[in-house]
Order: structure tokens, then C-alpha cells, then sequence
């Protein structure tokens, strides 16, 4: 019902389960997902809401838009829905992935659950790329805050398949965005409530290193388009920084727009903030 509401007052073409089957790593539990101010809280049931540009404006170009919420809620009316709005107008195909939100009540393993979701959304988008007229070489992600760590992590855990793959689908990202994000699980960088809701407050070094996006890059990483404002009190600018210096010791093309002022969220209060992201995407050709 939550999923029919949405449809009707937002014009998405369509909401597809994320998972054909059984939701893997879930446990049976009682807990209710709830919508509420715009913000999922206690996802057990991953969807795709399908944003498609008119025919006429259509690119060819996709992203899939994942939502901040410090792990704990999915802020997907103002991250997820009017972001996909924006790609959409703009010939872009746009998904707003409603992922399950790390929970050892609801997951077998909570660290890897967000993660198997983004996987599974990029395998969905490439796998009916044809019925949505998507290229299948043009397959982008888009994260905000925490959302930005779950799109950083996609971009930089690709090769281990952690969903059902049988076919083999390319899970690496064509290219990835990543916006006031929070990149780093190290104590001198993260964002505390987003680490202990992914990893727990007791996690080990060797759990803390391999979510810290900065130090999995390799040359294989996708390019990167990375903003943030240096005035953010909430998620420090640093993850960005740290990011950026990763991917260009490794020669991975990345550009990167430091705002002066907006804090954190500074899309809400900076509409023009698409502007240079849409000049990117054109100048590296995934749009006319």
C-alpha cells in the first residue's frame, strides 16, 4: 500500500521488487517497515521506483539513486524522489532504491545487507536494460551522506558477488556520485552513527578498513564525481578529500566541486547544484 501511495503522488512509472524471489541474508522478525516525513525506516522489502525520461529526451544513461539517513532511516521523498525528477527531465533514467537498512533483527549478516541491495540493483537495471532503454554501458550510481558510502562501497567492492549472479551480470558501476558522502569508517573521519549503524559499535579493524571506501580503490574503481560543502558539520569534507586523492593516485578519472558554504544537505538549498554534474556526465559522453 505504501508503495501504491507513492506511485500515485509521485508519477513513477513503476515499482519493482528488488528481488524476484526470496530477499536473500533476511530473518523472519516482526518488524513493520514504516513511511513517515518522507523517510523509510525498517526496510524488509527492497524496490526500484522507475523514473523514465521522455522517449524524445532519452539518452540512453541511467543512475541509480541511493538516499542518505545515517544507515538509520532512507530519506527518499527528498534525496531519492526529487533527484530522479531532476535526472528524469534531463533524459536521464533514474531508480531510487529502497535498501534495507543494516538491523541484526531483520539480517543474518546487517554489514553486508545495504550492500547486496545496490548490487542487485545495478544487476536488475543492466538485466532489463532493453524494457527501460537503458545502455547497458551507461549504468551509473548516486548516493548522498550515508547513501554516498553505500555508492562508494559499490564502486569499490564489485568484484565478490554478494547476491545470486548465475548470469554472471556486470555489478561494477559505469560511473559513480557521490554527494556530501560519508566515505570512511576511520575514527579521525567517519560519521559515528552511520559506522555504528553499519558495522556496530564494537567493530574489528579488519571490518573498520574494508568499509573505509578511500582505502579500497584500486585501478579498476569507476569514475567519480564527488561534491560536498566545506562547511558540513555533519559528514567533514575530508571523506570527500580522501576520496578524491585515492582515486587520482590510482588514475581513476575524478572531479570534485567544494562548495565554500551550504553544510550538510546543501541540494535542498542549491538547486543549481546538477549543473556542473550534468557538464561531467556530457564532457565523458554517458549523455548528449
Amino acid at each position: 500500500m505504501i508503495c501504491l501511495f507513492l506511485s500515485l503522488i509521485t508519477n513513477a512509472q513503476e515499482i519493482v521488487e528488488l528481488y524476484p524471489g526470496q530477499v536473500p541474508n533476511l530473518k523472519k522478525t516482526e518488524k513493520k517497515e514504516t513511511f513517515n516525513s518522507g523517510m523509510f525506516r525498517g526496510v524488509s522489502k527492497p524496490t526500484l521506483e522507475v523514473y523514465l525520461p521522455e522517449k524524445e529526451k532519452a539518452s540512453g544513461a541511467a543512475v541509480i539513486i541511493i538516499p542518505g539517513g545515517s544507515y538509520a532511516v532512507v530519506v527518499y521523498q527528498g534525496e531519492g524522489i526529487s533527484t530522479a525528477k531532476q535526472f528524469a527531465a534531463k533524459g536521464i533514467a533514474a531508480f531510487v532504491l529502497k535498501y534495507r537498512l543494516p538491523d541484526d533483527s531483520i539480517m543474518q549478516n546487517k554489514t553486508i545487507g545495504p550492500l547486496q541491495d545496490a548490487q542487485q540493483a545495478i544487476k536488475q537495471v543492466r538485466e532489463n536494460a532493453a524494457k527501460w532503454g537503458v545502455d547497458v554501458n551507461k549504468v551509473g550510481i548516486v548516493g548522498f551522506s550515508a547513501g554516498g558510502h553505500l555508492a562508494s562501497t559499490a564502486a569499490t567492492h564489485f568484484q565478490e558477488a554478494l547476491v545470486e549472479n548465475s548470469n554472471k551480470t556486470n555489478l561494477r558501476p559505469d560511473f559513480q556520485v557521490v554527494v556530501y558522502p560519508v566515505i570512511s569508517m576511520q575514527d579521525s573521519l567517519t560519521h559515528r552513527d552511520s559506522r555504528n549503524n553499519l558495522l556496530g559499535r564494537n567493530a574489528s579493524r579488519e571490518l573498520i578498513d574494508r568499509y573505509s571506501n578511500e582505502l579500497q580503490v584500486t585501478d579498476k574503481t569507476p569514475p567519480a564525481y564527488i561534491t560536498h560543502a566545506a562547511d558540513d558539520k555533519t559528514v567533514d569534507v575530508d571523506n570527500s578529500i580522501a576520496y578524491f586523492e585515492s582515486l587520482r593516485h590510482h588514475k581513476v578519472d575524478v572531479e570534485m566541486h567544494i562548495y565554500p558554504k551550504g553544510g550538510h544537505g546543501f541540494i535542498f538549498r542549491q538547486p543549481d547544484w546538477m549543473d556542473p554534474l550534468l557538464l561531467w556526465m556530457k564532457k565523458n559522453k554517458w549523455i548528449q
